[in-house]
Order: C-alpha cells, then sequence, then structure tokens
C-alpha cells in the first residue's frame, strides 16, 4: 500500500518542520510549501491526501486557498487542517476563527503546533 501523502504549508520553517517530522515519524510522506503559492503549483504537481495549512502567510494566505481548493471540484475533497496563532496570542490581527469557518476546513490546531494534538486531528481526517 502506498504511503499517504501529506502537504505541510507554513512561512515559518521552524513550524513547518516540527509538523513534517512529526508526520513523517508516522510514516506519512511530506511535503513542504512555504507559502499559498508554492503549495498551488505543489498540489497541480501531486494531490495530496490531507493538507495542514497556516493562516498567515505571506503571497497568499492560507484562508484565501482554503477557501480556493473548497470551491474547485477536483480539490474540494482533500481534508485540510488550519494552524492559526489568531485570536488572544495575535491581538493586532485582521484574521479571525470565523474567517477560518467560513472557508470549510475540516479543523485547525492552534499555534505553537502541538505535535500530539496535530496528530490525533490528522488520524482522525485520514
Amino acid at each position: 500500500m502506498d504511503k499517504k501523502y501529506i502537504l505541510v504549508v507554513d512561512d515559518e520553517p521552524d513550524d513547518l518542520e516540527t509538523a513534517a517530522m512529526m508526520l513523517e515519524s508516522k510514516g506519512f510522506e511530506v511535503g513542504r510549501a512555504y507559502d499559498g503559492i508554492e503549495a498551488e503549483e505543489s498540489i497541480k504537481k501531486r494531490r495530496p491526501d490531507l493538507i495542514v495549512l497556516d493562516v498567515m502567510m505571506p503571497r497568499k494566505n492560507g484562508y484565501v486557498l482554503c477557501a480556493e481548493l473548497k470551491a474547485k471540484e477536483e480539490t474540494r475533497d482533500i481534508p485540510i487542517v488550519l494552524l492559526t496563532a489568531v485570536g488572544e496570542k495575535v491581538p493586532n490581527t485582521t484574521y479571525s476563527h470565523a474567517d477560518g469557518m467560513s472557508t470549510e476546513a475540516e479543523d485547525y490546531v492552534a499555534k505553537p503546533i502541538n505535535t500530539e494534538e496535530l496528530w490525533q486531528v490528522v488520524r482522525h481526517l485520514i
């Protein structure tokens, strides 16, 4: 059986590697992208079984990418987990959990990333 492929998208290299290494340790094949534009290119090349997607990124943020993917028939069924540091942790942000829920993401995990929490969410969705 082929390994499940998860795309992790985060502009913070430490957060990206924390998530990617945990997922690799659980036996997944992991792709990496550093913003929404890179993620789009990666998805065109190889369809992931699940996407772990940061919210606050340059060029194209996670809310926009998630909404775009959920609006397309060919990508709408890919489960998406948003990584978010919004709310009380970033009080001056224009991002909100309401924005995230409007994107139809399957779930979200707060930053800083708790790898056990992320694993529980991924395991449930995949």
